[in-house]
């Protein structure tokens, strides 16, 4: 059951992330200060499962990339207050819309992944 609901978390994100360059432009969210996000993203360990840079993990299962992220804020912040799977929930009592818009700005401020050829002519 936990499998077919990674895999639909998975699924979900796949197309979301596909089409969010069209939609992100149409979804600008609010401006975030990018440091507190990166404080915000450790004091509540975002990085154990996201990674300190957002390069994503297998913690407790398969955690998607967020660096770079192509899902527009609303989306992101749509699935900070309802996730799939086992990541919990964070309503607004916990993290304010502020505190999300300051993560996504940390996260979006983040290089994304390297290809494999990036990081094997830095060797």
């Amino acid at each position: 059951m936990i499998g077919s609901k990674r895999f639909a978390f998975a699924a979900l994100m796949a197309i979301l992330c596909a089409s969010a360059p069209v939609v992100a432009a149409d979804q600008a969210g609010p401006q975030g200060d990018a440091a507190n996000g990166k404080r915000i993203y450790l004091r509540d360990a975002c990085f154990t499962c996201h990674g300190r840079s957002g390069q994503g993990g297998v913690y407790r299962g398969p955690a998607p990339i967020l660096a770079q992220t192509a899902l527009p804020f609303d989306g992101f912040r749509a699935l900070l207050r309802d996730p799939p799977g086992d990541m919990p929930a964070y309503s607004e009592a916990v993290l304010s819309d502020k505190d999300i818009a300051d993560i996504y700005a940390f996260i979006e401020s983040l290089p994304g992944p390297r290809s494999p050829k990036e990081t094997s002519s830095s060797q």
